[in-house]
């Protein structure tokens, strides 16, 4: 029997820690997340994805500030005598001691194919950038940025509008098995992980509150992979009266558009044509400020009349 703890807090880990507790060759016997957090309207206090699964399945839960700080849950994980670590989206960064704890090691599932996109945001990063695929990939912890050895990788293809929502359903049903695999592979040695190429490392930073800005000298496929590349949240957006517009979904528009970036150019029957460097854009659905998602096209004919500050 391998004996892990699970490291994870969103709700695209849940899958993963799920599955493995289904498994009959491996028992999770502990779940650290983050610390419940205020959320909604009320800012009641709200519990992870990862916490709410383990306590309706009766596995004990740590969560800590920061365990790189908290000595005293240290000490309790290793009277837990782990064989592995696993961490998907835990969301801090573990210290050598805690990386210590297991017998064997520390194994992380991140969202894309290792050395491209370490960091934060490689699922938004792949999309933005118009990458046709990315990945998943399981590799052993080291103090570095995602910079452990690599045990294996999954290849997913990315359709030129699939946003990073959907993708990261993909990548959430698609990595319970490959951590299977990992586990049972290290673990009966007949797995050898292979240090990274540091040819082709590509760092995937936080999505920045200047990049949501919609630059409309962009071009028409910029413009759509930023949208979908961010979409909901952060969300990419403009400004019109004053008012900010988030923008959920976009098609590149065939009009050759003019020098006025980010003018309306007209209505077509997907949306909103504007202009932008090298054709057009046309913006499907926005969510303006105050209000809920609709048919850009419905959004413009409460508007026309105003001007447009972009």
């Amino acid at each position: 029997m391998i004996r892990v703890v699970f490291f994870g807090t969103p709700q695209i880990a849940v899958k993963s820690l799920e599955y493995l507790n289904s498994l009959k060759d491996i028992e999770v016997i502990a779940v650290v997340t983050q610390p419940d957090k205020p959320a909604g309207r009320g800012n009641k206090l709200t519990m992870s994805p990862v916490k709410q699964f383990a306590l309706a399945n009766f596995i004990p839960v740590f969560q800590p500030k920061s365990i790189r700080k908290e000595p005293d849950v240290q000490e309790e994980l290793k009277k837990l005598n782990p064989d592995f670590f696993v961490t998907f989206a835990f969301g801090q960064i573990l210290s050598q001691e805690v990386l210590d704890i297991p017998k064997f090691c520390t194994i992380n599932l991140h969202a894309s194919l290792l050395p491209k996109y370490r960091g934060a945001n490689p699922i938004q990063r792949a999309i933005i950038n118009g990458d046709k695929e990315t990945g998943i990939c399981t590799m052993v912890t080291e103090l570095g940025l995602d910079c452990g050895d690599v045990c294996q990788k999954q290849v997913i293809e990315i359709p030129e509008n699939m946003n990073c929502e959907e993708l990261a359903i993909q990548i959430s049903e698609l990595s319970p098995k490959l951590l299977e695999e990992t586990l049972n592979g290290l673990y009966s040695k007949t797995l050898t992980p292979v240090p990274q190429c540091e040819e082709g490392v590509c760092m995937a930073n936080k999505v920045s509150k200047e990049e949501t800005l919609i630059d409309w000298a962009k071009t028409p496929l910029e413009i759509h992979n930023l949208v979908r590349g961010i979409y909901k949240s952060p969300g990419a957006y403009f400004v019109f009266n004053d008012k900010i517009i988030k923008v959920m979904e976009t098609v590149c528009g065939n009009s050759f558009g003019n020098n006025d970036f980010g003018s309306i150019l007209g209505v077509t029957k997907d949306g909103v044509e504007f202009a932008c460097k090298g054709g057009s854009i046309i913006v499907k659905k926005v969510k303006p400020e105050g209000k809920g998602e609709m048919f850009a096209r419905d959004w413009y004919n409460g508007v026309k009349n105003k001007v447009n500050k972009k």
